[in-house]
């Protein structure tokens, strides 16, 4: 009889082990955090609430819950996993310090919060001056993408309520500033929220782009060159004309709700109006146009506001609303940009949905459960959150290159951070040696040694 095909060898498996780090890949992280000032801005950020005689640094605390959640964690006790490997993370604070810790902070309330983004805004513009050409503001524009994430809760918690999807939980409001098509996107705002708080709430969209404009460097918190996107929920009266303020003059493309003066004023534009969509490549998008509309339907609305509505045969399977016309599928959108084709302003709108990519993304991050009871320590927690995820873009924008800097948190957890190695001590420097054979291995050493060759942070 043959060999069968597909079995496993055969193993033995004992403790005693010495001399090997796992989750190795991990020092990308912490290298990114050093040369980026991270560590030294949340240092600073948290001296009010070190405690005197204090062992542990309040900042290096919070960081290192932030790397627990980028490595895959999802509560406070995953720390345990960094303090399992003092060799790379150094030493890491018990579990009811790390506890008090996050207790401490959100008694602080708005204060320790505003201190910890500042310190993530302050890091973030040097983040983005040595990434270069690779930087989201490289071709002189920013875009901030607003959009809300439901997160089940499944006990009773502080702030949890019924939700639009009847579920029971919290309903944040995320901004995330989009990295294109060659990167993956940073987080600039979480807005915690209860479960039944409104996804077209004005005063919730506004908090979320203060603070998002308030991560940016000064030069894109107001002007033309900050593009902010967001779905229907954005498409309110209070938040275009707050986007639009005479000493703000932000760019923006907010979806709008299709309402019947919308859809009658659709009907009404003449088939030689309707310009072909577009594909990202400039190609025609089969079965889709694009129209402006004019007259009454932007009564009431800021001036300069210009309306888009796309039309577009639903894909098979699709469920048409009272809103579609002949067999199709109308949507619109409200823009302030002038000089693009609206072919082009559509495909830049249609282009928001990288953000769900990024909320996936957050809900692979920590975000799929808020661990806490109190609001204030779920605050807390979702601040450690946007952390990770900072720590999940900087790290790519500056040390990987080609398809791997697009590699999402899951792929870049498993082919470069569980990567084991063997730490090494000569010559009074430590050395992780990773295993020849591990597919991955050249990606890791030539991430570091970019990493290395910048500058340290003044």
């Amino acid at each position: 009889m043959g060999n069968r095909i597909g079995s496993y060898p055969r193993v033995r498996i004992s403790g005693g082990g010495s001399g090997m780090v796992s989750q190795a890949g991990g020092a990308l992280l912490v290298e990114t955090a050093r040369r980026t000032g991270l560590t030294d801005a949340l240092s600073r950020a948290l001296t009010p609430w070190r405690k005197p005689r204090a062992v542990h640094d309040p900042g290096k605390i919070l960081l290192d819950v932030a790397l627990a959640v980028a490595l895959g964690g999802d509560c406070l006790a995953d720390v345990a996993t960094l303090r399992a490997e003092p060799g790379v993370f150094g030493p890491v604070a018990s579990d009811p310090t790390v506890s008090r810790l996050i207790d401490t902070v959100a008694a602080a309330g708005p204060r320790a919060l505003a201190a910890v983004r500042q310190a993530r805004a302050d890091v973030r513009e040097r983040v983005w001056q040595l990434a270069g050409q690779t930087a989201p503001d490289a071709d002189g524009q920013v875009i901030v993408d607003i959009d809300g994430v439901l997160v089940i809760a499944h006990s009773d918690k502080e702030a949890a309520a019924a939700t639009w999807k009847e579920t029971y939980g919290h309903h944040p409001l995320m901004a995330f500033v989009d990295h294109g098509p060659a990167g993956a996107g940073e987080p600039v705002a979480g807005l915690l929220r209860p479960g039944n708080a409104g996804s077209n709430t004005a005063a919730d969209h506004i908090e979320a782009a203060r603070l998002a404009l308030a991560q940016l460097p000064k030069k894109y918190r107001c002007g033309r060159r900050t593009l902010v996107r967001t779905g229907s929920g954005g498409g309110t009266h209070a938040f275009v004309n707050w986007l639009s303020a005479r000493g703000r003059w932000l760019s923006y493309s907010v979806g709008m709700t299709t309402t019947d003066a919308i859809h009658q004023a659709a009907m009404l534009v003449p088939a030689s109006a309707w310009t072909p969509a577009v594909e990202p490549g400039g190609q025609v998008r089969d079965g889709a146009w694009v129209a402006e509309l004019a007259g009454d339907v932007l009564g009431g609305w800021p001036k300069g506001m210009r309306l888009i509505v796309r039309k577009e045969r639903p894909h098979p399977g699709a469920q048409l609303r009272f809103t579609n016309a002949d067999g199709m599928r109308l949507t619109c959108f409200a823009t302030n940009s002038t000089g693009t084709p609206i072919a082009q302003l559509e495909l830049r709108h249609r282009r928001r949905a990288r953000a769900e990519d990024r909320i996936r993304a957050a809900r692979d991050t920590g975000l799929r459960n808020l661990p806490l009871h109190d609001a204030a320590q779920n605050r807390v927690w979702l601040e450690i959150v946007l952390l990770a995820l900072d720590l999940l873009a900087w790290m790519p924008m500056l040390a990987l290159t080609g398809d791997a800097r697009r590699w999402e948190p899951k792929r870049l957890r498993l082919r470069l951070f569980s990567a084991a190695a063997q730490l090494v001590t000569t010559g009074r420097r430590r050395y992780l040696r990773l295993a020849r054979h591990w597919p991955w291995t050249d990606v890791i050493t030539a991430a570091f040694e970019r990493l290395q060759a910048l500058p340290n942070p003044g």
